[in-house]
């Protein structure tokens, strides 16, 4: 039997809309409805994972390729990698033991997302061009073609994730693929 296909979130929105706010609020809510929650945020630009002068910084400027610190509690991973990898590879290559992946950004792959919008923006939300977008949480009320919730409804926004995903622990739910997608009769 093959492994599970764990189920992938993605808050997309442009930036200081509070993506990293809200998901920080929702991991503790889907913790309490016992969902085991994994996170990866999407960078545009190299970082670092590591301060500057500590062992495991030290070995990965010398040339590893591969760093990691472990600890009874921790382990912390950092690699090279030749190309970026999709987020159905880094899924796969390093999530375990979880039940749902919420990750940050990540706008142009297929995934269910939820926008984080800013009303004073004045910018139309993503969601009017991204058919993947199944809510959006705004600090105003806004016209959209998907449900709105205030931007401060997390707990209205964990009941629709684990509705929509059908997150059931140990139910075999397929990922971000096997939703149905809107069709405009459902708009």
């Amino acid at each position: 039997m093959g492994r599970r296909v764990i189920p992938v979130l993605s808050v997309i929105g442009r930036s200081n809309t509070g993506k990293t706010t809200v998901i920080e609020k929702l991991i503790p809510m889907l913790n309490a409805k016992n969902i085991r929650v994994a996170t990866i945020k999407h960078h545009l630009h190299d970082f670092e994972s590591d301060r500057q002068g500590k062992d495991s910084y030290r070995l990965k400027k010398a040339g590893a390729r591969i760093s990691m610190i472990v600890s009874p509690q921790k382990v912390a991973f950092t690699a090279d990698t030749e190309r970026e990898l999709t987020l159905a590879e880094l899924v796969s290559a390093y999530i375990r033991d979880v039940d749902l992946v919420i990750v940050e950004g990540f706008k142009e792959e297929r995934a269910p997302k939820i926008e984080i919008y800013r009303y004073s923006e004045g910018i139309a939300p993503l969601c009017r061009d991204d058919r993947d977008v199944i809510a959006l949480m705004s600090d105003r009320p806004v016209d959209a073609p998907v449900p709105v919730l205030s931007r401060d409804d997390v707990e209205k926004a964990a009941e629709m994730i684990l509705s929509i995903l059908k997150l059931n622990i140990g139910s075999g739910v397929q990922g971000p693929g096997s939703r149905k997608k809107r069709t405009s009769a459902d708009s």
